[in-house]
Formats: C-alpha cells, sequence, structure tokens
C-alpha cells in the first residue's frame, strides 16, 4: 500500500467517524409521535408514545429525566413502530423533555417531547344537562368565515357549492363569527360533526372517515383555531361538545399505507366484510357468535376500515386520543359515534377511563333503534342481564324521537297520536338515568323535523315544545329554528344544507332575519323565547316529570323541583279545548293561578282553562 493509498484511507476513516451520527440521523426520521404531547397532574400515571417511522424499531429510546420514566419499549411486527411506555412522576413539572433514540451506543437524534400544566379550570368539570340546549352543526354547511381554507392544495376533495354533497366552505372561524347568535338564542352548548382531518375523494365533508385523529382539517382550520372557539364559547356561555368516533377510520388515514400491527383492524386481511347492523345480536340469547361478530367486526362500508379495539395498543391510542382532545380543548363533553358498533369490553374500558379522569364530565352515545330495552343497556348503573358493567352517562333517546314524530302525525286512537308519547315515556323504568338521556326531534342522519311533520306549521311549534319541556337534555339540529327542510328528497347532502346567511351572497340570513318568510320568523322568534325562559327554569332542569294519560287529543304532564311547579298542556285536536284543572288536583294541589311562561297572562285554576288549537301551552303554577 503507497503513501497516497495511506493518506486517503485515513481521511474517509475519520470523515466517517465525524459523520457517522449525522449519516444515522439522516436514515431515521419521526413520522409521526402520538400523542404529540400530555399534561401534569392527571389521574393515571401511565402514558403510552406511539412513534412511527422507517425502520425506527432499530432505535432506543432513553429518557435521562427522572420525572418520567420508561418502563417498557415494545416493538411490533412492523419495524416502523415503537410503542414507549412510561411513567410519569407526580412531582412532573410542565415543559420539554428530552427524548434521546439510540442506536447501539450512539445518539442518533432528540426529540422534544412536550408536558402541559394541567387545566384546572376544566369545563368538563361542570359538563352539560338538563339546564342545557344542545345546537348540533354540521360545520362545513354552516357558515363560511375563512374563504381561504375553502380548498388546501394538499387535501384531496376541494371546494364545490354546487355538490349536495362536496365541500361547501364552513368553517370554525363560521361558528367563531356567529356565538352571538348562538347565545342570543338561548343555546347552551354546540355540538358539531367531527372535524379532525378526513382527506378522503369525496363525502369528506361529514367527517366521520377520520384520516389523522390529531389534527383539524385544514378546510375547517387548525387545533388553535379549534381550542380558540372552545375558549370563545365559553366567553358566551356555551360549551363545547366533540364528536367521537371509536368505531372505524376512514380509508385513506395514514395508518393504512403502513399498518402498525397485523391485527390493527378487523377482518383486515379478508375481501371486505360488512357489518350486519343487528345491534339485536349482542343481546339475543339465541344468536350465533357469528352474528355477535359481525357487528361488532364488520365494517360499515369499504371506505370506513373497522378499528380491533380488542387490540390493547388501538384501545390505549383512543383512550389518549379521547383524553387528549378534552384537555387541549377544554371540553364541556363527549358524543360517540355508532357507539355499540364497538367491542363491548373495550367501550367499558373507554368509559371508565374517560370518566375517572373527568368524573362530572357527560358522554351520550348513540345506539340508533327505537327499542327502549337496547338503548337502555348502555346507560351507566343498569343492571343488565349478562352483567355488563358500563360507564356512560348518557343516551341518545331514539325512542322517544320516533315516538314525536309518530304521535303528531298519526291519528288520535286508544293507542296512537299522543298516547304514543305517553307510552315511549312510561318506558322510563328501563333507563338508570332517564332525565340524562339527549332528546331529539331530528338530527344529521334523517329528515328535518318540519319534513317529518309534513311541514305542518303547528304541529311543528308542538313538537318543539315538547321537546324543551320534556325531561332529558334537547338537542336542536342547526336550521330547525328557520324550517329548514328537505322535501321530495332523503339525500344527506340535502338535509344537510347551507345555513341561510353563512355565505356571502345568500338571498335570505337566518342570522340576522332579512329575507325570511313569516313562518320562519315566527319559528324563529317561537324558539327563542322558549330557550331564554328555559335558561332558569329550575323545575325544567332538575325537576320530576308527572304524567296524566292522554284523553281526547290532550295530553297533560308536569315539571316539579322544590317549590317550582310547571303544567304543560299538549291540544292536538284542530279546535279550542276547555280544561277542567280540577282533573288534575292531585298536581295542583293548592296553587290558585297560572302564569302562561310565554304571554306572561294569568289564568285562575279555580275556573276552566281554553287552549288554543293545537298547540303546547306552558303555565307556570303559583
Amino acid at each position: 500500500m503507497n503513501f497516497n493509498t495511506v493518506k486517503r484511507f485515513c481521511q474517509l476513516a475519520i470523515l466517517s467517524l465525524s459523520l457517522s451520527p449525522m449519516s444515522q440521523a439522516q436514515d431515521y426520521k419521526i413520522e409521526h409521535l402520538e400523542p404529540m404531547s400530555w399534561w401534569n397532574n392527571m389521574q393515571s400515571n401511565k402514558l403510552q408514545i406511539m412513534v412511527h417511522g422507517k425502520n425506527i424499531s432499530d432505535l432506543t429510546p432513553i429518557i435521562s429525566d427522572e420525572s418520567i420514566r420508561i418502563v417498557e419499549v415494545k416493538n411490533s411486527e412492523n419495524k416502523n413502530y415503537l410503542f414507549i411506555d412510561l411513567i410519569l412522576s407526580e412531582n412532573l413539572q410542565a415543559g420539554n423533555y428530552a427524548i434521546d433514540f439510540y442506536k447501539a451506543k450512539t445518539k442518533v437524534f432528540t426529540h422534544q417531547y412536550t408536558i402541559n400544566q394541567r387545566n384546572k379550570l376544566s369545563a368538563a368539570k361542570i359538563s352539560y344537562s338538563a339546564k342545557d340546549v344542545i345546537y348540533l352543526i354540521t360545520p362545513d354547511r354552516f357558515a363560511n368565515g375563512d374563504i381561504t381554507n375553502d380548498s388546501i392544495a394538499t387535501l384531496k376533495e376541494k371546494h364545490d357549492r354546487t355538490k349536495k354533497g362536496g365541500r361547501h366552505g364552513g368553517d370554525i372561524q363560521g361558528i367563531i363569527n356567529q356565538l352571538a347568535y348562538l347565545q342570543e338564542m338561548g343555546f347552551t352548548q354546540i355540538w358539531t360533526m367531527p372535524m379532525v382531518e378526513n382527506d378522503m375523494e369525496n363525502h369528506s365533508y361529514h367527517g366521520y372517515s377520520a384520516t389523522d385523529f390529531y389534527q383539524i382539517d385544514p378546510r375547517y382550520g387548525s387545533n388553535k383555531l379549534y381550542r380558540e372557539l372552545s375558549d370563545k364559547a365559553l366567553d358566551h356561555s356555551i360549551g363545547l361538545i366533540k364528536d367521537v368516533v371509536l368505531n372505524h377510520i376512514g380509508s385513506n388515514h395514514w395508518w393504512m399505507n403502513d399498518l402498525p400491527m397485523n391485527n390493527w383492524l378487523n377482518y383486515q386481511n379478508s375481501e371486505f366484510t360488512g357489518t350486519q347492523h343487528r345491534r339485536e345480536s349482542l343481546h339475543d340469547p339465541h344468536a350465533t357468535q357469528k352474528d355477535k361478530n359481525l357487528f361488532s367486526d364488520g365494517w360499515f362500508v369499504p371506505t370506513m376500515p373497522d378499528l380491533n379495539q380488542k387490540n390493547t395498543y388501538v384501545s390505549n391510542y383512543l383512550i389518549q386520543n379521547t383524553l387528549w382532545w378534552i384537555e387541549y380543548a377544554n371540553l364541556s363533553g363527549l358524543r360517540v359515534d355508532t357507539y355499540s358498533y364497538s367491542d363491548k369490553d373495550f367501550l367499558s374500558t373507554w368509559t371508565k377511563r374517560i370518566t375517572q379522569e373527568y368524573p362530572n364530565i357527560n358522554i351520550v352515545g348513540e345506539e340508533w333503534t327505537t327499542n327502549p330495552a337496547l338503548v337502555s343497556y348502555w346507560q351507566r348503573g343498569k343492571k343488565t342481564h349478562d352483567n355488563y358493567q358500563s360507564h356512560l352517562p348518557s343516551l341518545m333517546d331514539f325512542p322517544l324521537q320516533d315516538a314525536i314524530v309518530q304521535s303528531f302525525t298519526n291519528n288520535e286512537s286508544w293507542n296512537t297520536g299522543l298516547n304514543q308519547l305517553y307510552q315511549s315515556i312510561a318506558n322510563d323504568f328501563q333507563y338508570a338515568d332517564p332525565y340524562n338521556l339527549v332528546t331529539f326531534a331530528d338530527n344529521h342522519d334523517m329528515s328535518r323535523i318540519y319534513t317529518q311533520l309534513n311541514e305542518d306549521f303547528s304541529l311543528f311549534k308542538m313538537a318543539m315544545g315538547y321537546l324543551l319541556t320534556t325531561r332529558g337534555i334537547p338537542q336542536v339540529y342547526y336550521g330547525t329554528e328557520v324550517l329548514l327542510a328537505n322535501p321530495d328528497s332523503t339525500d344527506h347532502g340535502i338535509i344537510r344544507t347551507d345555513f341561510p346567511g353563512g355565505w356571502d351572497g345568500d338571498n335570505s340570513n337566518a342570522f340576522s332575519g332579512i329575507g325570511l318568510s313569516n313562518k320562519q320568523n315566527e319559528a324563529q322568534n317561537y324558539i327563542k323565547s322558549l330557550l331564554q325562559w328555559r335558561k332558569n327554569a329550575k323545575a325544567i332542569h332538575h325537576g320530576k316529570l308527572i304524567h296524566f294519560a292522554p284523553k281526547d287529543g290532550v295530553y297533560v304532564y308536569f315539571r316539579t323541583y322544590e317549590d317550582e311547579k310547571i303544567m304543560v298542556i299538549l291540544n292536538k285536536n284542530k279546535q279550542e279545548n276547555i280544561i277542567d284543572p280540577t282533573q288534575f288536583a292531585e298536581l295542583i294541589q293548592s296553587d290558585k293561578q297560572a302564569k302562561n311562561v310565554l304571554t306572561g297572562k294569568i289564568f285562575s285554576l279555580e275556573k276552566s282553562i281554553t287552549v288554543n288549537e293545537q298547540s303546547t301551552t306552558i303555565w307556570q303554577l303559583d
């Protein structure tokens, strides 16, 4: 070997030694690290971080600070993932903590992990209850507050308001801009359809096909703006409820290009296997195991892969993601989509963990069936046929929703009409807490209530009067207050139509009242009056419901709490009805007069009362 060869060899060796860590760092890159941050002083001191990057499992993470201890590092069969199990000290302070990634004895790179200060004034400590009225919003269809984010170059579906199933441009800024309207109307909670990233080719606006659980879709805004929505809503005495999807993801979720494990999804390696939607199979003593499995494990549609929550890593991921959003955005509560489709044991674990961290939080699950036996099964405190332990506080009251429509559209008979409302409420013995159910006349997945009631304005007012005075937590779908309808169509894009005035150039504006018809104005003012009165109606918030069996098209019920007593009379007849108050003496007792809460007019309870045709009349007794 000559001198020049030796010299060249030494130069390469020195260069190799000096560039080795940098070279290795270029070979490894964190593509995802979730949750991307956490908080101190959480109830549980455990945290599992998922790290994703090419061949990341070649590396060993080390945290030198004693406040965070790595107890285990787990590899999956996919070398592109690491799962880091941590124990967080009770003395952990807010700040950035270095996670050093080593290959053998060489440090390849460092990631700064942020621990935030826990919010001691969490909105979840109060949460939503029967004192509230929830306003359900389809964000893409409510108000366009920022036209610059209507289309995003890196996302697949672009803005096209001409498509009924397309993206129309509504966003978080649009909701923020209209918080004063919502407060003026009297709504005290907002539930929006999901706003995390949905990078799907079409129908991405609805939000139920997540492609990133930790990022707000840029067409709505940003994580920071979502938190600003929560903060500014609270300034208007309005809480923010997040729509959570635990059952499935979108087929364009970043996992689908590189699944963490072989059993991350249900039916992962088979042809598309759809759920049969037979929720009865979970309770049916005669059901086959095949039917039970198919209900929970089958996919909704080919573009909604079904998550396998029996995998503890999937389970941990979903639990931590929920906790992250509650704390990050200071949420007042949660709504859970397609609740019963997820694994039963996981649901018990998930609800227990969330309610342990936030004991006062309200969570409402969607179990879409008109059978109260199936709905009541999932509510916390229910004595179930199989000793299943649920920690879910609330359910959507689909049985009552169906009864509302049937009772106002069916003719009166011994078993139909208002008797169907009565029968539905009489089934409350099946629920552990019927007063904490979320009641509604319609939602984003069904025809508008004005359409379901055949656009009969009197019946509409009767139904809304009932909804806002019966037991439970009422939810009103956006635009109901101005009679939005979907005649001759059940297309969801039509049901989820644009709110009038949410876009520059709209012919009418429901926020200002300009261009609305007389009926629309009357409906809006009627609901506003009810909501504003309801804010201070303690008997509606906390009171017991006692009802009399309907008779001759008249249904009477009372709400009583301490010294406050409300009497509600539904007269479905197409003529005035004369009511003898003595038939309700059991509840009226020594009360001498009643005040109409909307008109202020005083009536004597010692003589007959005349109620208008097709009306819901609300009295406060004195």
